[in-house]
């Protein structure tokens, strides 16, 4: 997903000491169960509208709580936050959202108040390209509720003889898949999802989206992913969403508005794996190395 904006002065090399080094940051988040609700129908969840399943993304009184909800409980944007970090001065333009894993250590409430503490975890020299983890954990009076990692990729600032870090590749099953499900990317879903929290104009200006390199708005890749999990859990978790303990995936491609997700599923003991591609450009990747980890 590439930023939304860029630094014109000339910057200095990622200093990866100092940026693990740095002290977490913190913040207070809410939510309720509109913001709830409100991210679920960004998902294209609702449809048929009264189908019992869809009533527990929709209505108040049947709500759970979708665990990918995490990536944007409290509108956190903690991409471009996280690039705001001592040691860390890149061209926002050369950033790229590379990767999105969650933990969940317990299911999300539909109404909760938490303290997000976020930080860079790790900083990764791939040659030419820079691979940032910037890790939020979240907790509330109870404890810890998630921890989620966004991978962010940084080209052109690679080769400061860092760590290349581990290769997050996931080796696809030999095999037709177990289940595959077409989700269909409604014409304005990019538009509502973006009420979530992320404004990047990508996502809703053709000007913008000309100038990025694209011949119109795409969808958010968070948005992808959370219509992956929630495909995923319908289709082989029973609805349950408390069943999930973590989703790792890696972005490989983009999606437009009004395309159809061909989502691919291979079970396995306590794991799914899953990929993702867009069935009118001939099954183009848009999600690979991905994984479902559940209970």
């Amino acid at each position: 997903m590439p930023a939304q904006r860029s630094r014109s002065s000339i910057h200095m090399p990622i200093d990866a000491a100092k940026a693990v080094a740095a002290e977490p940051r913190s913040t207070e988040i809410a939510w309720d169960h509109k913001d709830v609700q409100l991210y679920h129908l960004g998902l294209g969840a609702g449809v048929p509208a009264v189908d019992p399943d869809e009533l527990r993304y929709t209505l108040e009184s049947r709500l759970h709580v979708l665990p990918s909800f995490a990536t944007v409980a409290g509108a956190g944007m903690g991409v471009v936050g996280g690039l705001s970090a001592p040691g860390i001065d890149v061209d926002l333009a050369a950033v790229l959202h590379g990767g999105q894993a969650i933990t969940l250590h317990r299911p999300i409430p539909v109404r909760g108040r938490a303290t997000s503490t976020s930080k860079v975890a790790a900083v990764y020299d791939k040659g030419k390209a820079a691979i940032l983890v910037l890790r939020t954990e979240a907790a509330d009076a109870d404890g810890p509720l998630w921890t989620s990692d966004a991978q962010i990729f940084v080209r052109g600032e690679g080769g400061f003889g860092g760590d290349r870090g581990p290769s997050a590749r996931v080796e696809q099953p030999d095999r037709a898949p177990d289940h595959t499900v077409e989700c269909p990317v409604r014409e304005e879903q990019a538009l509502l999802y973006r009420l979530s929290g992320d404004w990047n104009p990508l996502h809703a200006d053709p000007d913008f989206a000309k100038l990025a390199g694209f011949d119109r708005p795409i969808l958010h890749g968070l948005c992808t992913y959370g219509m992956t999990l929630k495909a995923v859990v319908d289709t082989l978790l029973g609805g349950d969403v408390t069943r999930v303990c973590s989703y790792a995936t890696r972005f490989t491609g983009v999606v437009f508005p009004g395309e159809t997700l061909r989502i691919r599923m291979w079970s396995g003991p306590g794991r799914v794996q899953v990929s993702v591609t867009a069935v009118e450009r001939d099954d183009a990747p848009v999600l690979a190395d991905t994984v479902v980890e559940h209970n």
